[in-house]
């Protein structure tokens, strides 16, 4: 039993410190190196993301409209070229509106580049892989990409690169 006094009276209510959620969307292509490193960054954070993979379940023109807005890009920033038919479609042409790419996008998911993350602190086309960092917590620990390059050292800082 917990007696009141005047010197250290007994809360009536207590406030407990819960971290926040943190949610994190990832727009994945597991066939990508980039995209399987990001992903991987994620869960170093502690994070697991909701990974959506755009090939299979391609985002909607509105949707894309808003990643781009809020990450702050345009059509053609996130037009991939390589592995696409991009060059085939002729969406090179500098001529072309927005509208038209979003047409071909959605014909043509593969022609939006990866991996788009979504977080608390905003979009960002992850390329490099290690741009993810900027969207999430601290790192749990070391992380070493595929071919090799150390990203994050063993107490989950970023380590510089030349």
């Amino acid at each position: 039993m917990l007696l009141d006094c005047p010197t250290h009276p007994v809360p009536t209510t207590f406030h407990y410190q819960t971290p926040e959620p943190f949610d994190v969307v990832i727009y994945h292509n597991p066939a990508c190196g980039t995209s399987r490193n990001t992903l991987a960054m994620i869960r170093n954070a502690g994070i697991e993301p909701h990974v959506i993979e755009y090939l299979k379940t391609p985002p909607s023109r509105a949707l894309i409209k808003q990643l781009l807005a809020r990450a702050r890009l345009s059509v053609r920033d996130v037009l991939r070229e390589k592995g696409t038919p991009c060059a085939d479609l002729g969406l090179a042409d500098p001529s072309l509106s927005d509208e038209q790419l979003l047409d071909a996008i959605e014909a043509h998911p593969v022609l939006l580049n990866r991996p788009l993350v979504v977080s608390p602190k905003g979009v960002r086309l992850c390329r490099p892989s290690e741009a993810v960092l900027d969207l999430l917590p601290e790192q749990k620990g070391e992380f070493v990409k595929e071919d090799g390059e150390r990203v994050v050292d063993e107490h989950g800082r970023r380590v510089a690169t030349a």
